[in-house]
């Protein structure tokens, strides 16, 4: 049997690459959003026959490898070249975004002028969104740079977009209206068509007033405009986030964001106001999530309220991260309470622990060797194991391997400790010495494999005198599996070795 294990390995040693192991990690990083274009990435070819084809194609790929001036030269030349392909208009759609993403000022004059050619000569490609997205986008940096007629297009549009706000709301009355009128009208058996009625009332077949309000030409303009002027543009945001109807959830959303970028003395309380009020529950965690982002104790305030009153999970978690962001020792201070509190979500338990254990501190890293000791939970201990482990130079690598050694301890958590422990830089003497230490045989196999990380000779050393001399034959053959996944060539001539006894 060992030589049939040391022929597998064998195989393995010559493999491309070795066998990539790794635990599952405990808790996740909450990703920040981000206002982004929906088409980073140019359609995939679609024509092989058209002449501009393999040109398109060369464009593409110098854009998404990031080489955005050779993308906007290729994409100008499918445009020069090929004025009547299939890619014309799509290309020249990116040789402007090319540009945008290039930056300056000559090259977003020339995007812009490239937009306007778009509008002239490839309607169909202009009249999408993202293309004026992207205008506005353009107009924005330039208007911001000082470009006076950018700055006015740039003004005209969040005029207009106060007006459609004031229309909106004139449009959810007279829905409303309708609405009351469709219903008497059932009540006393009038079975009249309710789309009629909506669409006399203005409303679109969705039931919101105009379409629906994602629309990301205005949230390009209200962020070009905050980077101008915030004294303007923060009156027409809080006049959007005050809107209640369901249909403008998602501009709403967008303005929490645009809100938060501007920190002045209104920005805590439109968020907190936000949070508490706004009917949406996305609407609500967003605010909370950037709240953390506000550097005003009254945003402490509310997030600390959320965490011990809210009975929504989803909120209180945005809480806990807001929390950890934010710059406040009190943040700290307040997960720490709410970690130790029995009787609350463990999932949330764990996540303030996970947290605690990302801001470097000597109070947090004493704060989690007290904790564990106090827990049942071996899932919450499990979060403590993770989050000292990320505590690297201050102790914690003797406080793991403690904690690896004490028969008292659960073994799948021994377990995790070792492993954690060879992960943030435990010495190789001690794992080493550690093997003799110990006669539990899970303990010895889990050695085994943190000695198979740590790709080091002396851990080679190791696992070839396990595989040589130990006496269960079990782990001898643990030793010969992880010692095929090493580049090591002694390990190539112990494997032979073995093969040709």
């Amino acid at each position: 049997m060992i030589k049939t294990i040391a022929l597998f390995v064998v195989a393995a040693v010559f493999a491309p690459g070795p066998v990539a192991v790794k635990p599952e990690m405990s808790g996740s990083l909450s990703s920040m959003d981000a206002m982004m274009y929906r088409n980073l990435v140019p359609p995939a070819p679609w024509a092989p026959q058209d002449a501009a084809d393999s040109l398109y194609r060369a464009a593409r790929d110098a854009l998404n490898k990031g080489d955005n001036s050779r993308a906007a030269e290729l994409f100008n030349q499918v445009v020069q070249k090929y004025p009547s392909s299939t890619y014309a208009g799509e290309s020249l759609y990116y040789y402007a975004f090319s540009l945008y993403r290039v930056g300056g000022a000559d090259k977003l004059k020339t995007a812009r002028q490239a937009l306007a050619r778009l509008s002239t000569n490839y309607p169909s490609v202009a009249k999408r969104g993202d293309a004026t997205t992207l205008r506005t986008r353009v107009c924005g940096e330039l208007a911001r740079q000082g470009d006076e007629g950018c700055a006015a297009e740039v003004n005209s549009t969040v005029s207009a977009i106060a007006r459609a706000d004031r229309d909106a709301e004139r449009a959810d009355r007279e829905a409303e209206k309708a609405d009351r009128a469709a219903d008497k009208a059932d009540r006393e058996g009038d079975k009249a068509d309710r789309s009629e009625q909506a669409r006399r009332s203005g409303r679109s077949t969705s039931g919101c007033p105009n379409g629906n309000d994602d629309d990301d030409e205005r949230v390009a303009a209200l962020n070009a405009l905050l980077q101008m002027d915030a004294d303007r543009a923060l009156p027409i945001l809080t006049q959007v986030l005050a809107r209640r109807d369901p249909c403008s959830a998602a501009l709403r959303s967008k303005a929490v964001f645009l809100v938060s970028q501007k920190h002045n003395e209104k920005t805590a309380d439109l968020l907190m106001s936000i949070a508490r009020n706004d009917p949406d529950a996305e609407v609500r965690e967003q605010a909370v999530f950037w709240l953390g982002q506000v550097p005003d104790e009254k945003a402490v305030d509310l997030l600390e309220q959320i965490l011990r009153t809210a009975k929504d999970e989803d909120l209180q978690n945005k809480a806990i991260f807001a929390l950890s962001q934010h710059r406040s020792p009190r943040g700290s201070a307040i997960l720490r309470d709410f970690a130790v509190r029995d009787g609350t979500s463990e999932d949330l338990r764990g996540q303030a622990i996970f947290w605690i254990g990302q801001r470097n501190s000597a109070d947090n890293n004493d704060f989690l060797r007290n904790l564990y000791t106090k827990l049942n939970s071996e899932e919450l201990k499990d979060k403590v194991l993770f989050s000292l482990s990320q505590r690297k130079n201050q102790g914690n690598e003797k406080w793991l391997m403690d904690i690896a050694l004490n028969n008292s301890e659960n073994i799948e958590l021994r377990k995790k400790a070792l492993f954690w422990a060879g992960q943030s830089g435990a010495g190789l003497p001690e794992i080493i010495s550690l093997y003799s230490r110990i006669n539990d045989r899970e303990m010895k196999d889990q050695v085994i494999f943190v000695l198979s990380q740590r790709h080091s000779p002396a851990a080679i050393d190791k696992l070839i005198d396990i595989a040589k001399t130990d006496k269960d034959p079990d782990l001898r053959k643990k030793a010969i599996f992880w010692l095929g996944q090493s580049r090591d060539p002694r390990v190539q001539q112990f494997l032979l070795d073995i093969i040709n006894k």
